[in-house]
């Protein structure tokens, strides 16, 4: 146990690796289908459940409409404080969302973020029905909102109506309610049978986003659907949708599209029938809200409800919407710290001042200052341990041939100098979870985006652009390493003398914001070594 200083290396690396696994590399959950039935299979056939129908929640007053004659494609923008969005009556979809508040670079011209493209290859929010409601996905429905579109200010609430009327009597509406602030907006789609029959059948809502090879190349975030089920974020690779669709039952809450800090959602609010269905269609991802059987009387009509989110995995904002969307963001095992951690970093942005690069060294110093005592301790341990170096070594010579013999020696020198071989490991070893959990906060906060700091650094959430401050963070380490008392050999102390070059390639391409984060802890590390070492009468004196 005399080499404190390679056990504690050993399990830092331990510690690293095991971050790694947990934290870099996404475990993904598979949910096996329900059936063997592709998609396209399922859609032939309406499985009927016993005694398990939405019942309507309206009746009537549906107001008698015209069977649609102009099928002429329109677009109608709808514009609020917080974005731009542009539906389309060819499946009453949103073919366009631009976020107004946040840009792709850091330029001032640069682009709006869209969460859905201009480009019209991929819409989403489309609506299909099955059997008696058999509505097509691309069906072109009337509206009464002028071509000019809404706009909304802030309290502000319109409503966008758009109407499908099948040949068999069959009347959707789909209502987006908008507000004039927040990025959460409603959906209601009524169903109503004008016929004399009983009509039965189904209707799907579809979550779309495009996908291309080599968007979910970061290794660092993860990108694809997400589905919250039972108290658990699943999230798929979409390698895993190419073999087969995933199925998610009714006590899944909601499904998503996750990006590194953008989120677009859907919950359905009142169906208890619903499931969901992921799968990867040639140049997009579908997430499918399945209604479950639906029946119709004559003259009948029932409503399904959604909230619909497309805007930024912001904490704050997705807590305020619940239906538990604060869950796409998983800060991992350590989340129970993580999320106070990124409290206590927005509190000393929003109150102290506003630089979140000074909100990272405040929060650094507030957490070296909470684990000043057993940084102490760790490190008066290693130099007491240092001191009794020359004596254990003598004993090793002297009982070389009685390996019980010279343990039990050692042990009784650590008692007479009250030296605890575990005193400079274990305080260490507490701190790993706190710097996992920061680790995950400053690695994907959205609240870090395009938010400069000083000088050349102009992005928190980017990577140094002249590697100034890892090289600096590099020194530090180096200088930390050397003031740090030592059990080793010089064989050891060399092969030890690489681990801050190694640290300085690995923070190379890490958010600069991180990288500060880690420098300024080693610049008070060091500082605390150097009182500790200046200290008189804190050696004990070997025996």
């Amino acid at each position: 146990m005399e080499n404190k200083n390679v056990l504690i290396a050993l399990l830092l690396m331990l510690a690293v690796w095991t971050g790694y696994t947990m934290f870099f590399v996404k475990p993904t959950t598979v949910v096996p289908p329900a059936d063997e039935q592709t998609l396209s299979e399922k859609q032939e056939v309406i499985p009927t459940m016993k005694g398990e129908t939405i019942k309507p929640t309206k009746t009537a007053n549906v107001p008698v409409v015209v069977k649609q004659v102009d099928e002429k494609e329109q677009d109608f923008v709808v514009e609020t404080e917080d974005y731009r969005a542009v539906f389309t009556n060819v499946g009453a979809r949103l073919k366009s969302f631009e976020l107004k508040k946040y840009r792709e670079t850091i330029k001032k011209d640069s682009p709006l973020v869209a969460l859905i493209g201009n480009n019209g290859d991929v819409s989403t929010f489309a609506t299909t029905g099955q059997a008696d409601i058999s509505l097509p996905v691309d069906y072109v429905y009337t509206t009464s909102v002028p071509t000019e579109g809404l706009v909304l200010r802030d309290g502000d609430e319109r409503v966008l109506r758009f109407t499908a009327i099948l040949d068999n009597g069959v009347v959707v509406e789909k209502n987006y309610t908008f507000k004039g602030t927040g990025y959460d907006l409603n959906l209601g789609i009524l169903v109503y049978n004008q016929s004399e029959a009983t009509l039965q059948g189904s209707l799907d809502f579809l979550l779309m986003q495009p996908w291309f090879e080599g968007r979910d190349d970061s290794r660092y975030s993860f990108v694809g659907p997400a589905v919250y089920d039972n108290g658990d974020l699943n999230t798929y690779k979409v390698k895993k949708l190419e073999e087969q669709p995933i199925r998610h039952g009714s006590s899944a809450v909601w499904t998503a599209f996750e990006d590194k800090y953008f989120l677009t959602a859907a919950v359905p609010l009142d169906s208890s029938n619903h499931s969901f269905v992921l799968q990867k269609n040639a140049d997009s991802i579908s997430n499918i809200i399945e209604s479950g059987p639906l029946k119709l009387e004559p003259k009948q009509s029932l409503s399904l409800e959604y909230l619909l989110y497309a805007g930024p995995r912001d904490l704050d904002i997705l807590e305020g919407i619940n239906h538990s969307l604060d869950k796409a963001i998983d800060f991992g095992f350590f989340d129970m710290l993580a999320r106070p951690l990124l409290t206590v970093l927005k509190f000393c942005y929003n109150n102290v001042i506003k630089n979140y690069g000074v909100a990272i060294i405040l929060l650094t110093g507030f957490i070296k200052l909470l684990f000043w005592p057993l940084t102490h301790k760790s490190y008066k341990s290693m130099r007491d341990m240092q001191k009794l170096q020359p004596e254990m070594q003598r004993l090793r010579e002297k009982y070389k041939n009685d390996k019980e013999r010279m343990n039990r020696e050692i042990m009784e020198l650590y008692r007479n100098n009250r030296v605890n071989p575990m005193g400079g490991c274990l305080p260490m070893f507490a701190q790993i979870p706190v710097f996992f959990a920061l680790y995950k906060v400053l690695l994907g906060s959205i609240a870090l985006r395009h938010e400069p700091f000083i000088f050349w650094i102009q992005d928190l959430s980017a990577k140094d652009p002249y590697y100034i401050t890892p090289i600096i963070m590099g020194v530090t380490m180096f200088i930390q390493q050397k003031m740090s008392p030592t059990t080793m050999d010089s064989q050891q102390a060399k092969i030890m003398l690489f681990m801050p070059v190694i640290f300085t390639f690995m923070f190379l391409n890490f958010p600069s914001g991180l990288v500060i984060y880690w420098l300024v802890n080693n610049v008070l590390t060091i500082t605390q070594q150097w009182f500790i070492n200046r200290a008189p009468g804190n050696l004990t004196q070997a025996a």
